[in-house]
């Protein structure tokens, strides 16, 4: 019925399947935005030598460009969908995935070519940076925007959405592989080498989207083209009968966003979903630094890396297990365990301490597997809010990338709030600055413990680290697990939701045929 029909359809279809092409597409992102989010901080605080004022300006600017640019290519996108059914022309289901494949087949090119912007001084620090964030984050939007968009314009039912998200997973999981390359060529003092990955990276990232595109707009294309047949003749059915309906006035962004901000759900889940950003960039920032102060005694250098890409692919392979954990009891609940589970690993690694070595490795790899697998889960409900929405506001089409663009906006400040947050909570509870190379000996001699009465004490930077390490997650949680309940979009609810879509695609379509 409606999209799934389409997207069964497709699937099935002679080659390799159109799941498999679909998730192929988080590999091309996955090889590139993996070590994007590791080493970019590092690279023009240790290498580039940024200044404090120019790495927080920059920060800034991005935190706004970030924020606003998914809403406004969404709308550029997907404007002509928000109209009811009745007004304007129909557009078909195979027409809205060729404009999506299209964008993709562009952007997708660039996005690699802006990843190889960050590794080669080009310009002043300062500059660069603030550069290479605006223009890597610009088409990472669009590629993102239109990926997660299919998965909503592909299939309607859980079912089938939980299958083309289980492939993006597996995906991701190969993409994540690039984390152990890198750490192998990653030498402050010698960038040639990890240049040279970088280049690659980008050339086969490249050359996936241009090719994955290409196949899968082959095959929609066969099927618009029915399409379009399909409405030549019931057009020429039509010759000389009066139009059914007046044309509506199409919905302006100001009436669309009063539309959302009445959708209680939405407004709850982007709540929840912007601590979950936060958390999840603050692990991919603070990572290297956790295994610096906390381990690096302990551990070996070859146990660091494995550790490390341990905690990049683990996420993507343990969402596999979740996926099939939500065929059966449903996204919502899935979601509210992971939060308990993130919460119940926090507080017992707090009363722990931060002594206990193979807890600590066990917990940071972790909190970063049930973190990324809570991300990865998320977008399955975005899409049931684009059903919402839908059925809601009567849509002529799901308008899924603006509805993605608008989680976007209210989420993505989280992105850059993580490493701004994160760098001033250690340099005012421990006294170390990452932009101060002289600040580790101070921390180093700071007192074991906080002195009562002195405003300006500190502890230990080993210390600090560990209380930043349990007690940012403990937070999150309990902020995720308030919002949480009081989404209702699950259960009776949803399927009410999913059927009354389903049923008015296909009633739609009925009704045409009759003509």
């Amino acid at each position: 019925m409606g999209n799934r029909g389409c997207g069964c359809r497709l699937a099935v279809s002679t080659g390799v399947p159109t799941a498999v092409l679909y998730g192929s597409l988080s590999l091309f992102v996955s090889i590139l935005h993996n070590v994007f989010l590791l080493y970019y901080v590092e690279t023009f605080v240790s290498v580039y030598k940024i200044d404090k004022l120019s790495f927080w300006v920059g920060e800034t600017v991005f935190l706004i460009w970030n924020s606003l640019n998914d809403p406004l290519f969404g709308w550029l996108s997907d404007r002509s969908f928000l109209s009811s059914p009745q007004s304007g022309p129909q557009i078909s289901s195979p027409e809205v995935v060729l404009k999506r494949l299209a964008a993709l087949s562009r952007n997708g090119p660039l996005f690699a070519l802006s990843f190889l912007a960050f590794w080669v001084s080009w310009a002043r620090p300062g500059l660069q940076f603030l550069v290479c964030l605006c223009l890597y984050d610009g088409f990472l939007t669009v590629v993102d925007l239109n990926h997660n968009a299919l998965l909503a314009d592909l299939a309607v039912s859980a079912y089938d959405r939980t299958r083309l998200n289980f492939h993006c997973s597996l995906f991701s999981a190969l993409g994540s592989l690039s984390v152990f390359l890198s750490y192998c060529v990653w030498d402050k003092s010698d960038f040639y080498s990890f240049r040279l990955f970088c280049v690659a990276l980008a050339a086969v990232s490249a050359l996936g989207f241009t090719a994955v595109s290409h196949l899968l707009k082959s095959r929609f294309q066969k099927e618009a083209r029915l399409r379009q047949d399909e409405a030549l003749k019931l057009k020429e059915l039509c010759i000389g009968q009066s139009p059914l309906t007046q044309q509506e006035k199409p919905v302006t962004l100001g009436e669309y966003l009063r539309q959302l901000s009445k959708q209680r759900n939405f407004m709850w889940f982007a709540s929840m979903n912007l601590v979950q950003v936060f958390h999840c960039h603050f692990n991919n920032n603070f990572f290297p630094l956790f295994l610096e102060h906390l381990l690096s005694d302990s551990i070996s250098a070859s146990t660091g890396s494995i550790l490390l890409g341990i905690s990049y692919i683990a996420p993507h392979l343990n969402n596999l297990y979740f996926l099939t954990l939500c065929q059966r009891y449903g996204v919502y609940t899935v979601i509210r365990w992971l939060f308990l589970v993130k919460l119940a690993l926090s507080v017992a690694m707090l009363l722990a301490g931060a002594d206990q070595v193979y807890l600590l490795c066990i917990f940071i790899a972790s909190n970063r597997v049930f973190t990324e697998g809570t991300c990865k889960l998320l977008n399955l409900v975005i899409t049931d809010l684009v059903d919402e929405d839908f059925v809601v506001n009567q849509r002529q089409q799901a308008a899924s990338a603006l509805l993605f663009g608008m989680v976007a906006l209210v989420t993505k400040p989280g992105q850059t709030f993580a490493p701004l947050i994160g760098t001033w909570l250690l340099c005012v509870y421990t006294g170390y600055d990452i932009f101060e190379r002289n600040s580790i000996q101070d921390s180093a001699a700071a007192m074991a413990s906080p002195v009562s009465g002195q405003a300006g004490s500190t502890v230990p930077l080993r210390q600090g680290c560990f209380y930043l390490l349990v007690f940012v997650p403990i937070s999150c949680a309990l902020l995720q697990l308030l919002a949480w309940s009081r989404f209702t979009l699950h259960g009776r609810r949803l399927q009410g939701v999913k059927a009354q879509r389903q049923g008015t695609q296909h009633g739609h379509l009925m009704d045409v045929k009759a003509v």
